[in-house]
């Protein structure tokens, strides 16, 4: 049997599916399963022994069209959803299933603030697509695996393993993160080493952090590939974090987590996805916020330029929070 698994983006959407992938490659015996995603994000599952072939596009499945035809796939497995994965499954003409993304559901939520959206992960809402091929969750973490040439030595860093804070500072949209005086705030309140993450476009974001820190704070953002940030991140005591893709790699590696959420909400059903230890983790909102989610991804400002949901965050929670999961 041949499947193809189709997720285009992003981060962190790309490793919720990999307990699926998993799954199908160990329940259904001599099973060759594809994965077809963007050719930016495909370091995320490049080293996936799970996943035989890897197919990407830059824009348009017209680019791997006809070689997705060539290999006569049984099933498809549609993890996107869109008008995009629509038109390949129509023009493979092969068996699919396709990912119920409950737009109405989360329209309303995000407008009305009526929550009709079940009470449980998105992993568990993906493997509604392989029921038919009898394959179920095996109650196990996501998957990210390393690439050796991302393992990252941290005592050049200056760090020892196991003996720091990694602190994702970044997300795509700002409504989903602190803004800098709160990131201050928590970065000097955490006694530990601390280490900032993120792409190029979080460096002066750091630079001012560390001009103003009164504790052992180092910054990594843009010095890194993203493969590097979860090798730094699987050597961490703990990672504090804003709802991002670092987040899920983490929840990958079983590691402790302190997120903090702004705009979108955890009822969104992409928090930490930790089956089998919960407590691993902890989930810091502002509560009995009417606005709140005013999207289900974010904006690059606050529609009611309050931006309450960050700027009333408790630092002294998250801080106890960092000290509780660290030593514990």
């Amino acid at each position: 049997m041949k499947i193809l698994v189709v997720r285009f983006s992003s981060i962190g959407d790309i490793v919720l599916t990999t307990p699926v992938v998993r799954c199908l490659k160990q329940q259904l015996p001599g099973v060759e399963i594809h994965f077809l995603t963007k050719k930016k994000f495909a370091g995320i599952l490049s080293s996936n022994p799970h996943i035989d072939k890897l197919h990407t596009i830059n824009r348009s499945i017209n680019e791997v069209l006809p070689t997705l035809k060539s290999e006569k796939f049984d099933f498809v497995v549609d993890l996107h959803t869109n008008l995009r994965t629509k038109s390949l499954i129509w023009k493979l003409r092969v068996p699919s299933a396709s990912f119920p993304k409950l737009n109405f559901k989360k329209w309303l939520y995000v407008r009305f603030k009526i929550n009709k959206l079940p009470d449980i992960h998105i992993v568990e809402r993906y493997f509604e697509t392989v029921k038919s091929l009898g394959v179920t969750n095996d109650q196990q973490p996501c998957d990210y695996f390393i690439a050796s040439e991302d393992q990252v030595d941290v005592t050049s860093l200056g760090l020892e393993p196991n003996s720091y804070v990694a602190f994702a500072i970044g997300a795509q949209f700002a409504t989903k993160r602190m803004p800098t005086s709160k990131l201050i705030e928590v970065c000097n309140a955490i006694e530990k080493p601390v280490v900032l993450l993120g792409g190029p476009e979080d460096a002066e974001t750091a630079k001012a952090i560390i001009s103003q820190s009164t504790g052992n704070i180092q910054s990594q953002c843009g010095t890194l590939r993203l493969g590097q940030s979860a090798s730094v991140v699987h050597q961490a005591q703990l990672l504090v974090t804003h709802d991002t893709g670092l987040m899920h790699i983490a929840s990958a590696f079983n590691k402790r987590i302190v997120s903090i959420w702004g705009n979108t909400t955890p009822s969104l059903g992409m928090y930490p996805y930790m089956p089998q230890n919960s407590k691993n983790y902890s989930i810091h909102q502002v509560e009995r916020l009417g606005c709140r989610p005013c999207s289900k991804i974010g904006f690059q400002s606050c529609p009611k330029k309050h931006f309450s949901c960050m700027n009333l965050q408790d630092v002294g929670r998250i801080v106890a929070e960092v000290n509780r999961l660290y030593n514990s």
